[in-house]
C-alpha cells in the first residue's frame, strides 16, 4: 500500500480507537458513580488511545518513507556485477534512471544491456516487498498502540497527565524541526558558498562590477571567462526596492492613516477590502501589466520629452512592484494604529491637540513599532520579487542607477543560474548559493537596524 493510502487509514484507525476508548471510559465509571470518580474526563482517555496508535505508527512511516528509496537503490547499485557498477555520482544517477525507467515500463528492455533488465526486475520485488512490509508493520503497531491503551483505559489512571506531556513532546518536536530546519538551510548555504569562493575569488565576488556567469566546458572554448562581480546585481536589486518602496510606503502609510483616523465606517468598510484585494492578485498577472502597460507607457513618455527608455526598465518593475505591495504597509499599519489605546487619543485632544497633531504626536509614535514591522515586510517582499522582474526588467546585469534602463537582481539570477540541468561542481551553479548567502546577510542587516530603530523610538516614547 502507498503512503497517501496509508496515513488516512492509520488516521481512521486513531478515530476508532478514540471512540472505543471514549465509551470504555465511561462504562468503567458507571458502576463508580459516573465520570466525576475518574481521574480524568474521558476526552482525555479518548485521546491518550488515539495519540498511542497514531504517534508510533506515523513515525515508522515517516522513517521507512525517508529511507526506503536510498536503501533499494544501494542494494539494486550493489547486485550490478562489478564492471557495471557506477563510479561517479553522476553515473550512478544515469544507471538508476534506466532501471527505473525499465522497471516503469518507459523503457524497451530490448534496449539496454542485460544486467539493466535483471536490476530493474530486483527493483520491482523490493518494491513490491517493502510496500507489504510497511504496510503490515504500520497498521499492527497502530493496532498495538491503540489497544495498549484502551487496556490501560482505568480510574486510577490520570490520563490528563499524559495527554498534556505528549502534546508538549509534539509542541517541542515542531518548535525543534523549524529550528533545526533553519539551521540545515542556513549551513547547506554556507558550504555551497564555500565551494563557490574556493573556484572565485571573494574579492572578485564583492567588489567586481560584471556580471557574466560563464564557465568553460573545454580549454579552448572561446568567450568563457567568467565575471561573477555582484555589484551590479545589487545595485540592480536596491534601484528596483527602492522604487517599489518610494511608492508602497507613503501611499499605504497614508492609506491607513485615512482608514483608521479620518474615514467613516462605511467608506471604511469599502475601501479596506478593495485595497487588500492588490495581495490577492498573482504576482504573473503583474508582470503583465508591466510588461505590456506600463513598460511601454514609461519608453514613450521619455521618448516625448527626450529621454532614452529601455522597454524594460527598473522604473516599470518598481512600481508595479510598489503597486503590488501597498497591502502589506497599508493593512498592517491600519491594525498597527487602531491598536493604539484611545485613551491616548482622549488625552491629547483634551489638552487641545488638533487630530492631526495627536496623529502625529501620539499616535504615530505609539504605532512606530508596527509600522516598522510592516516596512520592513514589504522590503522583504520588494527584494525577494523575481516574476515581475523577469518580465518588466530584464535579465541583464547593467551597473547604472538611471531608473529608465534595463537591470537585473539577485534573485532573478538566482533562478537563472538554476534553472535546467546544471552540473553542481561548476562556478556557475554554485554562485547561485554565494548570491542566497549575500541576500540572507543583507536582509538580516536589515532586521537588525530595523530593530534599532523601533528601539530607539520605544525609549523615547516611554
Amino acid at each position: 500500500m502507498q503512503t497517501a493510502n496509508l496515513l488516512p487509514l492509520v488516521l481512521v484507525i486513531a478515530m476508532v480507537a478514540y471512540a472505543l476508548a471514549y465509551m470504555r471510559s465511561r462504562s468503567v465509571a458507571a458502576p463508580l458513580g459516573g465520570i466525576r470518580n475518574l481521574k480524568a474526563l474521558p476526552f482525555y482517555y479518548a485521546a491518550r488511545a488515539a495519540l498511542w496508535c497514531a504517534i508510533p505508527a506515523l513515525i515508522i512511516l515517516g522513517a521507512w518513507a525517508g529511507f526506503e528509496g536510498k536503501v533499494i537503490q544501494n542494494m539494486v547499485i550493489s547486485s550490478l556485477p562489478s564492471e557495471s557498477v557506477p563510479q561517479t555520482p553522476g553515473e550512478a544517477s544515469l544507471v538508476l534512471s534506466q532501471i527505473s525507467n525499465v522497471a516503469a515500463g518507459k523503457l524497451d528492455p530490448n534496449f539496454v544491456p542485460a544486467e539493466i533488465v535483471g536490476a530493474a526486475d530486483l527493483l520491482g520485488q523490493l518494491r513490491a516487498q517493502s510496500s507489504q512490509f510497511k504496510t503490515t508493520l504500520v497498521l499492527l503497531i497502530a493496532l498495538l498502540g491503540g489497544t495498549f491503551a484502551w487496556t490501560r483505559v482505568k480510574p486510577h489512571i490520570n490520563a490528563r497527565e499524559n495527554v498534556e506531556r505528549t502534546l508538549r513532546w509534539i509542541f517541542f518536536v515542531c518548535a525543534a524541526v523549524a529550528i533545526l530546519t533553519t539551521v540545515g538551510i542556513v549551513f547547506s548555504v554556507i558550504f555551497e558558498t564555500v565551494r563557490f569562493f574556493g573556484k572565485v575569488p571573494i574579492t572578485e565576488f564583492l567588489f567586481g562590477t560584471s556580471w557574466s556567469p560563464q564557465t568553460a566546458l573545454r580549454a579552448d572554448q572561446v568567450g568563457s571567462d567568467g565575471a561573477f562581480g555582484i555589484i551590479p546585481l545589487f545595485t540592480g536589486t536596491l534601484l528596483i526596492s527602492f522604487i517599489a518602496l518610494a511608492v508602497s510606503v507613503p501611499v499605504g502609510l497614508l492609506s491607513a492613516v485615512y482608514l483608521s483616523e479620518y474615514a467613516t465606517k462605511p467608506m471604511r468598510a469599502t475601501l479596506k477590502p478593495m485595497l487588500e484585494m492588490l495581495a490577492g492578485v498573482p504576482t504573473v498577472v503583474y508582470g503583465f501589466f508591466a510588461a505590456l502597460t506600463v513598460a511601454p507607457f514609461i519608453r514613450d513618455l521619455a521618448e516625448s520629452i527626450g529621454l532614452e527608455a529601455s522597454s524594460q526598465s527598473a522604473l516599470a518593475a518598481g512600481l508595479v512592484m510598489g503597486i503590488m505591495i501597498i497591502p502589506f504597509v497599508s493593512s498592517l499599519s491600519d491594525d498597527v494604529i487602531n491598536a493604539v489605546p484611545q485613551n491616548l487619543r482622549d488625552g491629547s485632544l483634551a489638552l487641545g491637540a488638533t487630530q492631526s497633531e495627536t496623529m502625529k504626536n501620539v499616535i504615530f509614535p505609539a504605532a512606530l513599532p508596527g509600522i516598522m514591522g510592516g516596512i520592513l515586510l514589504a522590503a522583504s517582499r520588494a527584494i525577494g520579487e523575481t516574476m515581475i522582474v523577469v518580465m518588466a526588467a530584464g535579465l541583464a546585469a547593467h551597473l547604472t542607477a538611471n531608473p529608465l534602463d534595463s537591470v537585473t537582481t539577485v534573485t532573478v539570477q538566482i533562478v537563472t543560474l538554476l534553472t535546467g540541468d546544471q552540473e553542481f561542481d561548476s562556478a556557475k551553479t554554485l554562485a547561485a548559493f554565494a548570491l542566497g548567502m549575500m541576500l540572507f546577510i543583507v536582509t538580516l542587516l536589515l532586521n537588525v537596524v530595523a530593530l534599532k530603530i523601533v528601539r530607539k523610538y520605544r525609549e523615547q516614547y516611554d
